[in-house]
């Protein structure tokens, strides 16, 4: 008996499509909550610190909540026509609002140009790729590989016990036997806009720390 799986089953279109939603639904949940439960201590007349307590959390829940949406417009969204180009410096403003958090920092060395729509959405998702091998936190370096409208990206991961999420491994390689639902759904579109673009993404530990490639 062969020692390997078979991939589990891919979801059809409209299966990907609420996954995806998903997706962004879990990424929106914990800032548009923290700021009903602001409004909430709001509505109960509360002490005047209780009162600057709940502007501040509906401050900084309402402004994450903006960054993550802009950037899962474009990191999973139409974000523009077919054969539309993005600029790569709106999306490195997007990726620093949602991803640098006080624990991840980017080091963003791409130029300033304008990509085809999918390879920049490549990017963003390979980023969020890149900052689960750093749960604890860290530098995400991406530099860029090629140049021009075929420019591919390498993301270097940096910090503290990085590592290799072997079923990210197996998602990006289409080699997964499991059921891809709404937690293993960014992997696989990851590699879905990969294939796309002509590309294969792939996740290595390279000494204490994890690249994540397009090529």
């Amino acid at each position: 008996m062969s020692g390997t799986s078979s991939p589990g089953p891919a979801p059809d279109a409209l299966e990907l499509a609420a996954l995806l939603c998903s997706r962004v639904c879990h990424d929106l949940i914990s800032p548009v909550g923290a700021i009903v439960n602001g409004l909430e201590v709001l509505d109960d007349n509360p002490k005047p610190e209780d009162r600057d307590f709940a502007l501040d959390l509906i401050r900084k829940s309402a402004k994450t909540a903006s960054a993550r949406l802009q950037f899962c417009r474009l990191a999973f969204g139409a974000a523009g026509s077919s054969g539309a180009q993005i600029d790569l410096g709106d999306a490195q403003t997007m990726a620093k609002g949602h991803l640098e958090d006080g624990k991840l920092t980017l080091s963003w060395n791409l130029p300033r140009l304008l990509l085809p729509k999918n390879r920049v959405k490549l990017l963003l998702n390979m980023l969020v790729i890149a900052q689960q091998t750093i749960p604890r936190g860290g530098t995400l370096t991406i530099d860029p590989v090629g140049e021009g409208e075929t420019m591919s990206f390498r993301i270097t991961s940096a910090g503290l016990n990085a590592r290799v999420p072997q079923n990210i491994v197996d998602l990006l390689g289409g080699t997964s036997s499991n059921t891809v639902d709404a937690h293993a759904v960014q992997p696989h579109y990851t590699r879905l806009l990969a294939e796309a673009c002509g590309l294969k993404v792939t996740l290595v530990l390279d000494g204490d720390k994890v690249v994540v490639a397009a090529a």
